[in-house]
C-alpha cells in the first residue's frame, strides 16, 4: 500500500494517542511502578492488536451494525473501567523500585491492559470508522491486509508514545510520596468518569 496512506493515517492516530483517556490514566498509574510500566503498555497494544483483528476480519462490521452487542460491550468495558479506576483510586501506587523477573503483578498489570484497550467500544468504532478511509480498495494489497498496517503503525506509535509516558511518570515523582498517592487516584478517578461517560453517553443516544 502507498506509504503516503500510512503516513496520513499515522498523523491522525497520533493525534488520537496524545489526547488524554483512560490509557493515560492507566499508563500514569502503572508508571509509579516502573517495573510494571513495560507489561501495562504490552497489554495495551495487545488490546488494540485484537481490536484490529476483528475489524480486519469482518467483525467489527457486524459488532457495529449490531446493537445488543454493542450495548453489551459497552457495558462491560465501562464497568471494568469503573471497577478498575475504584481499585486505584481505592490503593494508590507509589513509586518503587522494579525487581527482577516477572511477577504475578506483573500480569496481572498486563491483563488489565488489555481490558482497558481491548474493552473500549469506542476504540472499536473508532478503529471501524478511521481505517477504512485509509484503504485503497482498488490497490494491490487486500484490505484486509492494509487495515494490518495500518493497525500495526498504530500500535507501535502507541507503544513507544505510552512507554515515555510511563517512564516519564516514574522519573518525575520518584521519591516523591505524597504526590505520587495524589496523581494515582486522580489517574483512578479518571478511570471512573470515563467509564462512566461511556456507559451514560451509550445509554443516551
Amino acid at each position: 500500500m502507498a506509504a503516503s496512506s500510512v503516513l496520513a493515517f499515522w498523523a491522525v492516530a497520533l493525534l488520537l494517542i496524545v489526547v488524554p483517556g483512560a490509557d493515560w490514566a492507566f499508563t500514569i498509574s502503572a508508571g509509579l511502578r516502573r517495573r510494571s510500566v513495560y507489561p501495562a503498555v504490552s497489554g495495551l497494544v495487545v488490546g488494540y492488536a485484537a481490536i484490529t483483528l476483528i475489524v480486519a476480519g469482518g467483525v467489527g462490521a457486524l459488532v457495529a451494525g449490531n446493537p445488543a452487542i454493542l450495548t453489551g460491550l459497552t457495558l462491560v468495558g465501562g464497568l471494568y473501567l469503573i471497577w478498575h479506576g475504584t481499585t486505584t483510586f481505592a490503593r494508590p501506587s507509589e513509586p518503587t523500585t522494579p525487581a527482577d523477573g516477572l511477577t504475578g503483578t506483573d500480569w496481572n498489570t498486563f491483563l488489565r491492559g488489555v481490558g482497558v484497550s481491548g474493552l473500549n467500544p469506542k476504540g472499536l468504532l473508532i478503529f471501524l470508522a478511521l481505517l477504512p478511509q485509509f484503504t485503497d480498495p482498488r490497490g494491490p494489497w487486500p484490505i484486509a491486509a492494509q487495515i494490518s498496517v495500518l493497525g500495526l503503525a498504530f500500535m507501535t506509535t502507541i507503544g513507544l508514545f505510552y512507554l515515555g509516558i510511563g517512564r516519564l511518570t516514574h522519573t518525575v515523582l520518584y521519591g516523591r510520596p505524597a504526590a505520587a498517592r495524589l496523581i494515582s487516584r486522580l489517574s483512578g478517578a479518571a478511570m471512573i468518569g470515563i467509564g462512566a461517560w461511556l456507559l451514560i453517553d451509550h445509554l443516551l443516544t
